[in-house]
């Protein structure tokens, strides 16, 4: 599997982005994080691969190859565990999430891909 994790966070804020990804894990909510629209983003994952199968409400599968993903969220955050998905698919939740301007956390390097980073 392969975590992606997208947030938020206010004008002027910026937090550790390690401790932010364990309590966003953790189900917690996080002082400076924007809450998110998790409905409309959700719906826009689903029009983005509508040619997917969508197994539950949070989950799809590629039937034309390999690769599945599943949807988890809190108020303030979307975590896409990738099974098997190819780099352009994840690119492309990546880019679903940059409309949102939520950039990715990439908890495995671990690395925030965003102006803020270095």
């Amino acid at each position: 599997m392969y975590e992606l994790l997208f947030w938020k966070y206010l004008d002027e804020i910026y937090l550790n982005n390690q401790e932010v990804y364990e309590a966003l894990i953790e189900q917690q909510e996080v002082e400076g994080l924007v809450v998110l629209e998790i409905e409309v983003i959700v719906n826009r994952i689903n029009s983005v691969f509508s040619d997917w199968e969508r197994v539950d409400e949070n989950s799809w599968k590629n039937p034309k190859g390999k690769g599945a993903f599943q949807v988890i969220t809190t108020p303030q955050s979307v975590k896409i565990d990738c099974y098997g998905t190819e780099g352009k698919t994840m690119n492309k939740l990546v880019d679903v999430m940059e409309e949102f301007k939520c950039p990715l956390y990439d908890p495995q390097v671990p690395e925030r891909y965003d102006e803020m980073s270095e």
